[in-house]
């Protein structure tokens, strides 16, 4: 017996003494604790329920307002934008990191542009921007959203006639195994945009940034002389 009243029992199983009032019922402490877990679970269901409710809130349009929603974080980047392909305006999603060479090809459908080194190097993926070369692979699609991007195959006329240049390189054996012509076909139109009638030196600077691992150089080279001559 204690001195408050209550009855001490032996220790049980785990060492712990039970303890119970004069009414022989388990001591305040046992009932608060029983108490306290259920207030617990209550609130486990309430906070589940709240969560819930909040989902569909927002899933049924109450939320953010139009304004809010219209208006994109700082430092954000839109990505739906338009580009001018080969004399069309394009609608395309485009991620803040994207390459204009994937945006081409993957996006827009536009094989002809090839993918070699992905380092600009190569020159497979030659475009013209504005009518100056650029390689693809290495420039953002979203730093050309102004500008009128030519690709290979918006080099034949209207009615699918042959550039003078394509006919050329056909008609000199240019393509061998074909990967890097279209870069050497953009690269070549763009020269004789600038230069109608440039010297063998001038076009070999010209395409220095397009390399042909079949090597055939010289078959280019004279490709892009009988061009100009037609010219």
């Amino acid at each position: 017996m204690r001195d408050d009243g209550r009855t001490s029992f032996g220790a049980g199983s785990g060492g712990e003494t039970t303890e119970r009032d004069e009414t022989g019922s388990p001591g305040a402490s046992l009932a608060s604790l029983k108490a306290s877990r259920r207030d617990f679970i209550k609130g486990v269901i309430a906070s589940g329920a709240t969560v819930a409710s909040m989902g569909y809130m927002f899933r049924s349009g109450v939320g953010p307002t139009p304004a809010m929603a219209a208006t994109p974080p700082a430092g954000a980047v839109e990505r739906l934008i338009t580009l001018k392909v080969n004399g069309q305006k394009r609608r395309v999603d485009v991620l803040p990191n994207e390459e204009l060479a994937m945006t081409l090809r993957y996006k827009l459908g536009l094989t002809g542009t090839k993918l070699g080194c992905d380092r600009a190097e190569c020159g497979a993926c030659t475009v013209m921007l504005d009518g100056v070369t650029h390689y693809s692979c290495t420039t953002l699609t979203h730093t050309v959203r102004d500008r009128e991007v030519t690709t290979v195959e918006g080099i034949a006329g209207p009615n699918g006639k042959l550039h003078p240049v394509q006919q050329a390189f056909i008609d000199e054996l240019g393509p061998q195994c074909g990967f890097c012509t279209p870069g050497q076909v953009v690269s070549a139109v763009s020269l004789l945009k600038r230069n109608p009638h440039p010297t063998v030196d001038e076009v070999k600077l010209a395409m220095s940034g397009n390399l042909c691992r079949c090597g055939a150089y010289e078959y280019y080279l004279k490709g892009i002389m009988r061009a100009a001559g037609e010219a």
